[in-house]
């Protein structure tokens, strides 16, 4: 991977969940426990028909908390503080990755379906506060969901970024579909590749693959 195709690029955009920490973390089976609970409590159903609209929002919206917004009118602020009170005690302080990340040349931010303050919680446990220059949750997307186009739009308007001069990093692939049609490099980070004309390229190694790009 040639340093060369990454040369324009002067603003870093990192998903949260399962990017900037391993997948082997767990943390997002807390957060699906909660979500489960909370459509049990909202909708009147029980443990199986919670998880099948939990997974069925998911697919159709983009996330649990759209569907729930769209289907049923629910308050998202509340939904977002209940499902990302979980404990970070899996997560562990990642030294390298931060050199990594600060040593990238411009902005470095976050973007998230997740609600902002949870995802500084998470950079905190990572060792990853002030790494950043603005950390942006869902809250700012107007409570639109990737893979909605508008919910980019609408965050990297608040940014001010340029996306032909911007790089994705992203674990769920349908994430990176938006960024690459607005002419950002995309990266999907996971322990598989997955095969699509919108992922240019893939790592299981974040902080290895951000490493390269420096060197």
């Amino acid at each position: 991977m040639p340093q060369t195709s990454f040369s324009h690029v002067d603003t870093w955009v990192f998903d949260l969940d399962n990017t900037l920490y391993p997948p082997s973390a767990r943390l997002f089976d807390h957060i699906e426990v909660r979500m489960t609970a909370w459509v049990m409590a909202t909708l009147k159903v029980d443990k199986d028909e919670a998880n099948r609209l939990r997974v069925h929002y998911w697919h159709t919206h983009g996330t649990t908390l759209a569907g729930l917004m769209r289907e049923h009118d629910v308050d998202p602020a509340p939904y977002l503080e209940d499902v990302h009170d979980i404990p970070m005690d899996s997560l562990i302080p990642d030294p390298d990755l931060a050199a990594r990340i600060k040593a990238l040349p411009g902005r470095r931010i976050v973007y998230t379906n997740g609600c902002a303050p949870y995802a500084e919680r998470v950079l905190a446990a990572r060792g990853l506060s002030g790494v950043f220059d603005a950390v942006y949750g869902v809250e700012h997307a107007g409570f639109l969901p990737k893979p909605e186009r508008s919910a980019f739009d609408r965050v990297f308007a608040t940014d001010g970024l340029t996306p032909e001069r911007a790089a994705m990093f992203e674990d769920d692939p349908r994430n990176l579909a938006a960024p690459f049609e607005m002419g950002m490099k995309t990266v999907h980070v996971a322990p598989d590749p997955f095969a699509a004309a919108h992922i240019e390229y893939h790592t299981d190694d974040l902080s290895h693959f951000l490493d390269r790009l420096t060197e």
